[in-house]
């Protein structure tokens, strides 16, 4: 039975707003789930009652709700509709049920990048001679403002993330990233990291001399039990695909996170590589984006999204850490090239990249519904 929400429908859908109808249908029903206006177990209102009321087709509608349960705020049930599976008390670490270990298939790396070359060189030729000798300047510290102003847009249209050029930093890849963040949270506290995890992370903190532990994922991400008798207070986690068991953390299990950082005073190092190459129609709810409270760094590569061979990626700090980092690390220089950083930002900023990763996510559903 559908909740009496329904009988007083109260979703609509503005005209005059760029957002697709999908998508604010899709906000509107996630924010009455999160705030506990629909609860677990709820049944959500039918296609045809939301087709009816809002006045949108049902391809939109169906659209909403695939979203809900790509991201697991819901599920569908045969026959019967769709329910809420969303609980509040999820994220309330200590009292989650325990769940046994399910990994699926290793993902496989790339040795190549599957971007279109003759988009990326096309690119290259455009950037080359619209800035000429000024490819030869050294870069800001934090990165060419280019990349950084043409990532904090696209964070924005993706993710939902509202950040400022200043709070993105610009590097070499992921791995000097992880010694950045190890740098600006200091040595003095010891940080849990997921377990199977890349070895890489592993490595990176321990040559920079931090104290960790390894934290066991379950099915859906570091498991409750090992969040309570944990002596950390900095969690390194890859909620999307970690690697090597393909763990994905729901929505529950990030704000899970959420709540043990906070009980901890401390931080959360939110590596999203491999986070757009999906078959869902958006990008998952990022840590970041769930966080209130700033607590919340986020990393991001292209390597696997354009070629392993650009060495580049970024780190999104809070504002209440830019202080800190300008303190400690300001005087780092950036160590990506400019001239790839430009490549990027005109990727970005010319939707050639958005592009390639909407193919890549089609031709995924396409093979996975085979």
């Amino acid at each position: 039975m559908e909740s009496f929400l329904y009988n007083q429908m109260k979703y609509g859908i503005d005209k005059n707003t760029n957002a697709p109808s999908y998508m604010q249908l899709y906000t509107q029903i996630k924010a009455d789930i999160t705030d506990g206006v629909i609860k677990y177990g709820e049944k959500l209102p039918s296609k045809r009652t939301l087709c009816a009321e809002t006045g949108v087709s049902v391809i939109t509608a169906e659209h909403a709700y695939a979203i809900l349960c790509d991201e697991g705020y819901a599920e569908a049930r045969q026959r019967s509709g769709y329910f809420v599976i969303y609980k509040e008390s999820d994220f309330i670490y200590k009292d989650a049920p325990k769940k046994t270990p399910v990994f699926q298939k290793p993902p496989q790396h790339r040795s190549t990048g599957d971007f279109p070359f003759s988009a990326l060189a096309k690119t290259m030729r455009r950037v080359i001679l619209d800035y000429g000798e000024e490819l030869l300047v050294k870069s800001h510290n934090k990165g060419c403002i280019e990349l950084r102003e043409a990532v904090c847009s696209y964070l924005a249209r993706s993710n939902g993330m509202k950040v400022s050029p200043d709070q993105v930093i610009i590097g070499a890849g992921a791995e000097y990233i992880y010694g950045l963040a190890a740098q600006l949270i200091g040595e003095d506290r010891v940080y849990g990291l997921e377990d199977p995890s890349y070895e890489k992370i592993r490595r990176v903190y321990g040559a920079n001399g931090v104290k960790y532990e390894l934290l066991p994922l379950g099915d859906d991400g570091i498991t409750t039990e090992a969040l309570s008798a944990s002596s950390a207070s900095v969690l390194h986690i890859t909620p999307f695909h970690s690697y090597p068991s393909g763990v994905t953390a729901p929505v529950s299990k990030r704000r899970e996170y959420l709540a043990f950082a906070k009980e901890k005073d401390g931080y959360i190092i939110e590596d999203n590589y491999d986070s757009e190459l999906t078959v869902s129609r958006k990008n998952e709810d990022t840590v970041f984006s769930l966080s209130d409270d700033g607590r919340v760094i986020y990393i991001n590569t292209f390597s696997m999204t354009v070629a392993p061979s650009l060495r580049l990626g970024y780190m999104v700090l809070p504002q209440r850490l830019l202080p800190e980092f300008e303190d400690k690390l300001g005087f780092y220089s950036c160590t990506a090239p400019v001239f790839e950083q430009l490549v990027i930002a005109e990727l970005l900023n010319t939707g050639d990249f958005e592009r390639h990763v909407n193919r890549v996510r089609r031709k995924k559903r396409s093979a996975a519904q085979a």
